[in-house]
């Protein structure tokens, strides 16, 4: 899933993205921990990997996207 950077807090490493399905979603740090992301800028995009459906749908991991 990729979504867009809509709130982040570099001293807590915690924010939030907005889904490509307008779905806001929250995150800690430790969807970065074990990836390669230290810092997020507003309006960055990134690629997801999540946990859960509906209402139970969590973010697990955040990772930059790459270009093959």
């Amino acid at each position: 899933m990729q979504a867009t950077v809509s709130r982040y807090d570099a001293a807590t490493a915690s924010g939030a993205v907005l889904t490509d399905t307008g779905i806001e979603l929250p995150f800690d740090a430790e969807a970065l921990t074990g990836t390669p992301v230290r810092l997020l800028r507003l309006g960055q995009r990134v690629r997801l990997t999540t946990t859960g459906t509906g209402a139970g749908l969590a973010i697990s991991e955040v990772h930059f996207i790459t270009l093959p």
